[in-house]
């Protein structure tokens, strides 16, 4: 991943000294000047480290410097009395300074890039616990790329919203992004702010039309950084020139098909949009389940909205499906979905679907009797209404009616208190307009959408545009209108004597329905019931009441709000959730951004004649973390027009999606199936241009297999992965376990820093929590930083926690990497410990028989675009001999920090092993991150080289022919033929720029190597006292055990690796493949049948910090027969005795009185 931004790092800060120079004479040949060395005083906003220095004559010399801060380089003439003013430190260490404060700086350091060693460290701060395609699909592609182009396109109910969560996390940790725009649906804009708040601590502010309208001379998309939109807000002509000023590090576009071009004449409104956004943004992430409609042509003009060199020709998508690989692009299937391993009963272990089935059932039922009469007279008036309106083409009037009278069939069907209270409504506001006949015939109709448009409403706006067109007649005289009230009145009666009787056939299936589905019996189980309209919403909630269920509801008419706001839809949902409620009635409000997969029940109480909505219902329920099989239950009444034209869909659609074998069918109805399809049948036939015998092949004239095949298994589709490697994810998610920065390491950390800051954190009965004191001036000043992208620090914060249960489960504050507190204490931690860099520090050490030295490097990969793609923290041990090694950054984790010694041994003034490090560090770290660069960037060059000379073989044929047409004097020949040559000399540019683009990022060197600090190991004086030296690890005895246990894991049929020299806090690393289980596994050897063992400070604190795979392996009688002794899990918890003179702990064996079986492993962590 590239990084625009250099980030904060630490350096070290001279000691003050002032330069000698001589006074007077000739200084051309003296260079007073190395590199180095650092430079402070009134010259420079800030300290200076020295790169390169050369004379320029006499008194004057030119000096490359870097700011220690800001890392910029700048070339700088001195004369002699500036470097007299000049404080110089040398950065030869003397390892006096402040051990204690060295090892906070250099803990702060790491936490500051603890995303080069935690490989899945934006998971280890977010609220969520992804399944391995959301693991795969964010660190293995998205965060591995210069810049992220993407295109994540999973089956729906992927968790896509996770995914985009945790790429915003990783790309802020790197200081990638600040400017992040959301762009969805407007029904998921609050689902998506809610989302980010909860899962990531992300504050987003939803933006809509009266936002910027009131606003007036202030640009609202300049003023806010994180933004959430609605698709159609952002594409409006008075909303675009506003965005077109701002440029955005990050833009996710969710739904995005929506904004697929026909072809490049018939770009929409939402593509035009979708351009703008690509040419303003540094990264851009595209969501959607339907990238395609099998048409590669089509697919490559919605691939441009990434990247319009790669995709500029449908060769490269050709190329792409014969290879089964495309860059910038990813599919998973639902059979890709599956769960990390679990334990069955039999003890086996199986990787369960995230998808369970989806078993959709037809409840029909049919009416008769005065239901029936009163559904004949209704859909009579609305067909003599439907043929006037059609009549009187070009009447707006007519129009508004022919909208009102299809919005009566579909109340009809929904219930008969819904149609009722339509009847109502329209003769009570044209009663009350009779007052101004006049005006009433001339109401002109309001502005409507058209029919795509209108399915596209929420029901609120359904419900105002109806109440608009209530008023709206083709009466021509006040008598006519009385007539039409007269019957609206007339059939409102009649539609409350239906509803008194109490014996409406879809309300019976719906009891019947309850009662065979045990609902009555058990209130438990829950269930949720769609509707269209609020009117049968309420309806329904009053019956559901009055047969003794708890009943919610969500309607569009309800403010998102808040869990703990009643009368809200989140209160609702998670009422809903926990069991308060065992019945929840929806309308479409409900359709999207609401997830309830603690049901798995649904009833499609009415069916909305757009097809799309039934899969988004569907998807409230049917979505991971779904553990049952889903009932679908569609109600249709079979014998009405409405009834028979649903049912006859619904089957076909089934019929396809058996024979296919492929859920996906349901998934891109739309793209067969235009949303307004059964709209405009129905209407058509109201209107009268449709007879009985027409009806069903209108219907289904596009409905065919065929059509779906050449979807859902077209060749495009061959690019969609139906299969995950998931021991390769399992294997990374365990060794992630092993390197995540856990609440322990946070916590302790906050402690020491904060001691540094003044800051008093008062701890709590509660795992790693505290209450800040008042926060102090010094952290407050952090929030100037030029690099601060951060909220201000509040002046004084509430109780805190590091660890994400403790926080959730006691309503504290999760503080984590990221948090204002946190990098504030952090960022001063860094700046206190500069001068313990400068001089270094000498520390005690039990293991080591000799004095050795430390030296601790950064190194950064950057590619030639100047961006850092990998920053890492290398330490290596100079030994006497002249051997070096490496080692863990945190080895300080086991020293004690000691003063300097009066006579420093030869050791503290080896020469730095710069060349060392180089051969076996830096060069197989850049030759890794080469070969990965490498490998990305080469699949893009690939594609844009194919596309682009596909593009200009084109134009060069078309100057061909223009040229041609030119010399037999074809009528504007000429102009086609400049056209052509500028065009041509405008894609041959492009392609020479992203050539060069490519290049510079294929172009990855070391940049920025430094040494930060020094450290001098001395063996600890109490080394060979009686009491230390009994404890202290035979190695004989050590490699005999350590032979053992790998002998047995390796048995296990585990992945078994030594790290006992890498000081890690433990010897040796076990993978089981079968289960997917991680032992960090410390061993202790003894030579008799009992003894006593040893722990550092470092393995003590590892096994508190990853308590839930740490083991503990003894083997005993190591100078004979060696036994493995039971493995203990979770050693922490045994009854350690602390060595305080060496600050190591001890363990009689006899003490582990109640050790773990290996077969009770199963049970635990």
């Amino acid at each position: 991943m590239g990084r625009r931004r250099p980030a904060a790092a630490l350096f070290t800060k001279p000691t003050c000294g002032h330069l000698p120079l001589p006074l007077g004479g000739d200084l051309s040949d003296v260079t007073p000047l190395k590199a180095g060395q650092i430079l402070t005083g009134a010259l420079f906003t800030e300290p200076m480290r020295v790169e390169t220095v050369q004379p320029n004559g006499a008194g004057l010399w030119v000096a490359g410097l870097v700011g220690v801060h800001s890392e910029r380089f700048r070339r700088a003439t001195l004369t002699a009395e500036d470097l007299a003013a000049l404080s110089v430190s040398d950065t030869s260490p003397t390892f006096d300074g402040d051990g204690r404060l060295l090892r906070l700086g250099l803990q702060a350091y790491a936490l500051g890039i603890a995303y080069e060693f935690d490989p899945y460290f934006g998971l280890s701060i977010s609220r969520v616990d992804p399944l391995p395609h959301q693991l795969e699909a964010v660190y293995e592609h998205l965060v591995k790329l210069p810049s992220v182009r993407f295109l994540l396109a999973d089956d729906a109910g992927a968790g896509k919203t996770i995914m985009a969560g945790l790429l915003i996390r990783e790309l802020k940790l790197r200081g990638l992004v600040e400017r992040i725009l959301v762009v969805c649906p407007a029904n998921l804009s609050f689902q998506w702010q809610r989302e980010l708040r909860e899962k990531f601590d992300e504050q987003f502010l939803v933006l809509k039309g009266a936002d910027i309208r009131g606003q007036f001379g202030v640009n609202q998309w300049l003023e806010q950084k994180q933004v959430i939109t609605s698709l159609d807000l952002a594409k409006r002509d008075d909303i675009l020139p506003g965005l077109a000023q701002v440029r955005w590090d990050l833009v996710i576009v969710d739904e995005a098909h929506r904004m697929s071009a026909r072809d490049e004449s018939h770009k929409s409104l939402r593509y035009k949009l979708g351009e703008l956004l690509r040419d303003n943004a540094d990264h851009m992430l595209l969501l959607t389940a339907t990238p395609h409609r099998g048409d590669p042509e089509n697919f490559t003009l919605f691939l441009q909205l990434l990247d319009r060199d790669a995709y500029a020709d449908v060769t490269s998508i050709r190329e792409a499906m014969n290879r089964r690989s495309a860059p910038f692009y990813l599919r998973r299937t639902k059979e890709a979905m599956v769960y990390f391993p679990e334990r069955e009963d039999d003890g086996t272990w199986t990787a369960k679907p995230v998808f369970t089935k989806r078993i959709p059932r037809t409840a029909n039922f049919t009416i008769d009797d005065a239901e029936w009469d009163l559904y004949d007279r209704v859909t009579k008036f609305v067909k003599r209404q439907s043929v006037r309106a059609a009549e009187r083409t070009g009447d707006p009037r007519a129009r508004a009616v022919g909208f009102l009278m299809s919005l009566y069939q579909r109340r009809l069907a929904s219930s008969t208190h819904a149609m009722r209270r339509s009847l109502e409504n329209r003769a009570n506001r044209l009663e009350t307009g009779l007052q101004n006949a006049r005006e009433l015939l001339r109401t002109a109709p309001p502005d409507l959408p058209n029919i795509e448009e209108l399915e596209e409403f929420e029901d609120a706006e359904r419900e105002r545009l109806e109440r608009l067109l209530d008023a709206v007649t083709l009466a021509g005289n006040e008598e006519d209108v009385q007539a039409e009230i007269a019957e609206l009145r007339e059939l409102a009666e009649e539609a409350k004597g239906v509803e008194a009787a109490g014996r409406e056939a879809k309300l019976a299936q719906l009891e019947r329905l309850l009662r065979e589905e045990g609902f009555f019996d058990r209130p438990d189980q829950r269930l949720l019931i769609f509707t269209e309209f609020r009117d049968t919403l309420d309806y329904l909630m009053d019956r559901l009441k009055a047969w003794g269920f708890s009943v919610g509801c969500i309607h569009g008419q309800m403010r998102p709000g808040s869990r703990d706001e009643p009368g809200s839809r989140l209160h609702a949902e998670q009422q809903f959730r926990e069991g308060a409620i065992q019945v929840l009635v929806a309308t479409e409000a409900a359709g999207e951004g609401i997830n309830l997969q603690c049901c798995h029940i649904l009833f499609n109480y009415d069916i909305p004649w757009n097809p799309n909505r039934l899969e988004q219902r569907m998807g409230r329920i049917h979505r991971y973390g779904q553990r049952h099989d889903c009932l679908i239950f569609n109600f249709v009444a079979t014998n009405t027009i409405e009834g028979r034209v649903l049912e006859r869909l619904l089957s076909k659609l089934q019929t396809i999606r058996d024979a296919l074998d492929d859920d996906a069918v349901f998934n891109v109805v739309g793209e067969v199936l235009p949303s307004a399809h059964v709209e405009r049948v129905l209407r058509d036939y109201y209107a009268g241009r449709l007879g009985d015998e027409d009806l069903e092949e209108r219907l289904l004239r596009n409905v065919d297999e065929g059509r779906f095949r050449d979807i859902c298994q077209t060749a495009l589709e061959g690019l969609a992965a139906k299969k995950l490697n998931l021991d390769m994810l399992a294997e990374r998610r365990a060794r992630a376990r092993e390197r995540r920065v856990v609440p322990e390491t946070i916590a302790r950390f906050m402690g020491d820093a904060a001691r540094e800051a003044g800051l008093e954190l008062k701890p709590l009965r509660l795992p790693h929590a505290f209450e800040p004191g008042r926060t102090p001036l010094r952290l407050k000043r952090y929030e100037r930083d030029p690099d601060w992208k951060l909220q201000e620090l509040s002046i004084r914060y509430p109780r805190l926690s590091t660890d994400r249960e403790t926080a959730d489960e006691n309503h504290l504050e999760w503080i984590t990497p990221g948090h204002p507190l946190f990098e504030a204490l952090r960022r001063n931690a860094s700046d206190g410990s500069r001068d313990a860099f400068a001089a270094g520090a000498c520390f005690h050490s039990l293991e080591h028989d000799a004095p050795a030295r430390l030296d601790f490097y950064r190194a950064r990969a950057v590619d030639g675009l100047g961006n850092v793609i990998h920053e890492r923290l290398f330490t290596v041990e100079s030994a006497g001999d002249d051997s070096q090694s490496l080692r863990e950054a945190d080895i300080l984790g086991n020293l004690s920090p000691a003063p300097a010694p009066d006579d420093p041994p030869p050791e503290a003034t080896l020469p730095h092993p710069d060349e060392w490090l180089h051969e076996h560090a830096l060069m197989p770290f850049i030759k890794e991150i080469r070969a990965e660069r490498l490998e990305q960037v080469d699949r893009v060059a690939e594609h844009v080289e194919l596309s682009l000379t596909q593009v200009l073989q084109r134009l060069d044929d078309e100057i061909g022919r223009a040229a041609e047409e030119v010399e037999k004097g074809g009528t504007g020949a000429a102009g086609r033929l400049a056209q052509a040559e500028t065009r041509h000399a405008e894609v041959a540019a492009r392609r020479e720029r992203r050539r060069e683009e490519l290049k510079r990022q294929r172009a990855v060197t070391l940049q920025g190597v430094e040494r930060l600090a020094s450290a001098l190991v001395l063996p600890h004086p109490e080394r060979e006292s009686p009491e230390v030296r009994r404890l202290r690890p035979n190695p004989e005895t050590e490699m005999t055990a350590m032979r053992t246990v790998m002998a047995y894991e390796a048995a296990r049929g585990c992945k078994v690796a030594d790290v006992h020299e890498k000081n890690l806090g433990y010897d040796i690393t076990s993978f089981d493949p079968e289960s997917g289980e991680l032992r960090l596994i410390e061993i202790k050897g003894l030579a008799a049948r009992e003894g006593t063992i040893l722990l550092t400070p470092n393995e003590r604190r590892v096994a508190e910090d990853r308590r839930d795979c740490y083991w503990l392996y003894v083997v005993t009688n190591c100078a004979g027969e060696p036994k493995l002794e039971d493995p203990i899990f979770d050693p922490a918890g045994q009854p350690w005795n602390e060595v305080r003179k060496v600050q190591h702990y001890y363990l009689t064996v006899d003490a582990l009185t109640q050790p773990l079986k290996l077969h009770e492993r199963g049970e635990e962590g």
